[in-house]
């Protein structure tokens, strides 16, 4: 049975950007250290686009350009799209931060992959891979994600999808760039500005 749009509201639940740092912080402090670096990595990478974890585990070294200062997302590549069309390849600009660790990551990582993130055991991780690294990542930095009805969530509340509904936290609440809900909507790629305002317009604090 498809989720009704109130139960999907109810479901969101995000982080404020200081609590994004504290589980970037984190990353090195659980998991082999050779890890590390890639855990980060995952964390911002997610943090600045807004891509589904399908999408995530989907990106190759080769879809980075420009000096890893955009990201390039073919259409065969973006996960739950709501209709029977393709959805149009997108060039998604990245945060200078995200770009110089990227750029990083790349340089010193312990595996040669076309995989942008790759495991320790295969050479693409896996949905449930970045699932696990986040739940592990949020209970070491005492995470405790935000719920709609002000109430505050479990470090375990952390999921891939709590990332992406932290980005239109984040844009909704910056204080140096106003975006709107449009601006939301395209980060997201959501189908429609509904999809958008139904979840999200509730989050704007300024």
């Amino acid at each position: 049975m498809a989720e009704s749009a109130d139960t999907q509201v109810q479901a969101t639940v995000w982080l404020e950007p200081e609590q994004v740092e504290q589980l970037r912080t984190a990353c090195y402090q659980v998991g082999a250290e050779y890890l590390q670096q890639r855990n980060e990595a995952i964390v911002a990478t997610m943090y600045d686009t807004g891509l589904r974890v399908g999408e995530l585990v989907a990106v190759d070294v080769e879809m980075l350009r420009d000096d890893n200062s955009k990201l390039y997302l073919p259409g065969h590549v973006q996960k739950d799209y709501p209709t029977d069309n393709s959805p149009s390849a997108v060039t998604i600009e990245l945060a200078a931060d995200t770009s110089r660790l990227l750029s990083s990551y790349l340089a010193a990582r312990w595996k040669d992959s076309s995989a942008l993130f790759p495991s320790r055991s295969s050479p693409r991780i896996s949905t449930e891979g970045v699932r696990n690294l986040l739940s592990r990542v949020a209970e070491a930095a005492e995470v405790r994600p935000y719920h709609v009805d002000g109430t505050r969530g479990e470090p375990g509340d952390v999921t891939p999808h709590a990332l992406r509904h932290s980005v239109a936290y984040r844009m909704m609440n910056a204080e140096d760039e106003e975006h709107s809900l449009y601006d939301v909507r395209n980060r997201l790629r959501h189908r429609s500005i509904q999809t958008t305002e139904r979840i999200y317009d509730h989050m704007r604090t300024v």
